[in-house]
């Protein structure tokens, strides 16, 4: 019986670092130092973080009848995440990601592939009624969810969850796909500083602003706090801020006061840069809460 259900992307991502990892069009060909092939999509990891944390943890996002559908569905299970329900598109691809390391910084390639085939009707009622908190992520990558997404949030509310949710970015840069209706409906909305500026969400009642290695912020009705990052060795930043909300929403669900839940958070983030992959270093409770005290 899960207490956290996520709605969102899933996808592997393929991770080149080492080297020069910018190409070159021209029929030019480099090396790079190393390749992995490993779990991504915002929600598929802020689940695996949850379920890293102790959190009952289901999740719920399309993909296609082939290899790298196969890899994230068994993926999420090793990890301890109820992936079940997760609808598998007959004829369409799984997404992909190209993501190229360079520091603690990284570019991003996706072809959505069935990302955006998921609909509200495809989300187990079942799941969603047993579970404490609901978590929406990437959903400008989510087309097919848009239609449906307010009367869905409208059921968890009757049912008794909160709601939270993690745009990640437009990549038409507009900010709108009905997400700015959708904010004053929600408890929690998690964002970077871009995304913040973009939506300007002054309807939500919690927003939470990720700033990297500044740690992060808190905009609720008493005012902003703010909690640092501990420093770490940055192998690779991808899939930071998806562990950092698996963090958030962890403390949001043992009712942590907000200061310890962002504290936890900004552990969790850091804590997953560790290691190549958003999801090979994430830690458990135990190390986030050694860091974030």
């Amino acid at each position: 019986m899960p207490d956290l259900l996520v709605l969102g992307d899933c996808n592997p991502d393929l991770v080149l670092a080492g080297g020069d990892v910018v190409p070159e069009f021209g029929q030019r060909e480099k090396r790079v130092g190393d390749a992995r092939l490993v779990v991504g999509g915002s929600g598929a990891i802020m689940a695996c973080g949850a379920a890293r944390l102790g959190v009952a943890t289901a999740f719920v996002g399309a993909v296609g009848d082939d290899l790298f559908g196969r890899f994230m569905l068994d993926a999420l299970a090793e990890r301890g995440v109820d992936a079940s329900a997760c609808p598998v598109e007959p004829g369409a691809a799984t997404g992909l990601t190209v993501a190229l390391v360079r520091g603690d910084d990284r570019a991003m390639l996706t072809a959505p592939g069935a990302i955006p085939t998921l609909r509200s009707e495809q989300v187990d009622r079942g799941l969603l009624r047993r579970a404490r908190h609901l978590h929406i992520a990437s959903y400008y990558f989510l087309d097919g969810l848009h239609a449906g997404l307010p009367a869905l949030v409208d059921e968890a509310h009757a049912a008794g969850l909160t709601v939270s949710l993690d745009p990640q970015g437009d990549p038409a840069g507009a900010w709108r796909s009905g997400l700015p209706e959708l904010l004053p409906t929600l408890d929690v909305l998690l964002v970077n500083e871009h995304e913040h500026a973009g939506l300007a969400p002054d309807a939500c009642p919690l927003v939470v602003v990720k700033r990297g290695r500044r740690g992060a912020a808190a905009r609720s009705a008493g005012g902003w706090i703010e909690a640092a990052a501990p420093a770490v060795d940055v192998v690779d930043a991808s899939g930071a801020g998806d562990s950092f909300d698996a963090g958030f929403v962890a403390g949001w669900l043992a009712g942590l006061p907000l200061a310890q839940a962002l504290r936890l958070a900004c552990a969790c983030g850091a804590l997953s840069t560790r290691a190549l992959g958003g999801t090979a270093a994430q830690p458990t409770l135990d190390e986030a809460r050694a860091v974030a005290a």
